[in-house]
């Protein structure tokens, strides 16, 4: 559309052409909005990509029950009454590649004939290896002090709680530990 306009003597002249779309290009994306789209769509992906992975490990242990086993640490007779003494036991949960780590120790006490007692050989306080003075009768943490008696209660140091049994049973002869994930929370 042309029009022109007269001032004076002089004449103006102007193209007034409107940039007006019809129905069928209004709907139409631009180049620009594609692109934005796939970039936004891209980045949805690689954010679920990434986060899926984190959820499944802080929900797993929730959702996945833990694994119990009774393991074996030595016959009845191995073991005299009121001797505190270090077994060596396969953890629950191993993995093919856990190599020397599958295995862990507990302290075990023969109270009686038919009674034991065992406890995780780690501190309830970052969960470093304690070790039993038997002259003392104490079990000591040598990473932060921490200090339990012979019935694994916390005499010093920052520990928050006692040493955690383990469940203790004879079966046919043997005795067996329940072995379960090292309880450090």
């Amino acid at each position: 559309m042309h029009s022109e306009l007269q001032v004076g003597s002089e004449t103006c002249s102007m193209n007034t052409t409107t940039n007006v779309r019809t129905p069928d290009e209004s709907l139409s994306p631009s180049r620009r909005q594609i692109v934005a789209g796939l970039s936004i769509l891209l980045g949805l992906t690689a954010s679920a990509l990434v986060a899926a992975p984190v959820v499944g490990f802080l929900f797993a242990p929730f959702i996945r029950p833990k694994e119990r086993l009774w393991r074996s640490v030595g016959r009845l007779n191995d073991f005299k009454i009121g001797e505190t003494v270090q077994v060596e036991i396969e953890k629950a949960g191993v993995l093919p590649w856990d190599g020397f780590l599958a295995k862990t120790s507990a302290w075990l006490r023969r109270k009686s004939d038919h009674e034991f007692v065992a406890y995780h050989i780690n501190c309830t306080h970052l969960g470093c290896p304690v070790r039993w003075e038997a002259t003392a009768e104490l079990f000591l943490c040598p990473c932060h002090g921490g200090v339990y008696n012979k019935d694994a209660y916390v005499v010093a140091g920052p520990p928050p709680r006692p040493l955690v049994q383990y469940p203790v049973r004879i079966h046919e002869g043997d005795v067996q530990l329940m072995t379960s994930p090292v309880p450090l929370v």
